[in-house]
């Protein structure tokens, strides 16, 4: 990872990186984070990931988080892009302390729009698993098989080329009204971008959507992140610059 930078609010900001610049059939990549009690993170990456054809063995993506207590987290990853060809297995799997909090971003495009390839890839397999002081609090799987159910045959997705989803978590916060009020502003504020939030059973909720293009996905994500921060973390946004 990039060197963190010590923001003014108390946050370190930091990049993940992958010095491969991409993802290969067969790769097993595995982080882990820790955040201790009071410790405050956000993290991103330079770019996109782009997951490469296999002819055999699917590329596997695991994170592994533990958050203390009065611990918060921001992980906010750019999306990921699985070639034609490419196999993808991704778990994100969280332990959250009773009054820690969480931001989680993901999403992924249909293919290398660019060049043609719209869920021209061979598997993707996605799974969050977040757990609040042991007790399973949210548990979501994304399958797409193309082969076996191409998914532009689904109206919404004929013309989104971008899936994304975002969850919110805290044990210790009561505001959860105020805070899907903010994010149903954010999302509708947007243009080119089809979707919603609500929340969850107990401490969260969750925004899905989906986006025509890369940069109506990341105003997106900025818009939501910026309007959730405050209200959930209680400091404001800052900058999420790349450089």
């Amino acid at each position: 990872m990039q060197r963190a930078v010590s923001l003014d609010d108390g946050t370190a900001y930091a990049m993940l990186l992958n010095p491969t610049g991409g993802v290969f059939g067969g790769d097993f990549l595995s982080t882990r984070i820790r955040l201790d009690d009071g410790a405050r993170v956000c993290l991103t990456t330079p770019s996109a990931t782009r997951v490469y054809r296999t002819l055999r063995d699917p590329s596997v993506q695991e994170t592994h988080i533990e958050i203390g207590e009065g611990a918060a987290l921001e992980l906010l990853p750019d999306h990921v892009i699985p070639h034609a060809g490419a196999g993808f297995h991704q778990l994100l799997r969280v332990d959250l302390a009773r009054t820690g909090r969480a931001i989680f971003f993901d999403s992924f495009a249909a293919g290398r729009i660019a060049h043609g390839e719209r869920w021209m890839f061979r598997e993707f397999d996605s799974r969050t698993e977040i757990f609040l002081s042991g007790r399973p609090l949210f548990l979501n799987r994304t399958l797409i098989e193309p082969h076996l159910r191409p998914p532009a045959g689904f109206f919404v997705l004929e013309k989104s080329h971008y899936v994304a989803n975002a969850v919110f978590v805290a044990g210790d916060f009561d505001a959860w009204p105020q805070l899907l009020a903010a994010l149903h502003a954010a999302l509708s504020s947007q243009l080119g971008i089809y979707g919603g939030a609500s929340l969850l059973a107990r401490y969260g909720c969750i925004v899905r959507f989906l986006a025509r293009t890369a940069s109506d996905l990341a105003e997106a994500n900025t818009a939501l992140w910026s309007a959730a921060r405050p209200v959930l973390l209680g400091i404001p946004a800052f900058d999420l610059r790349k450089y």
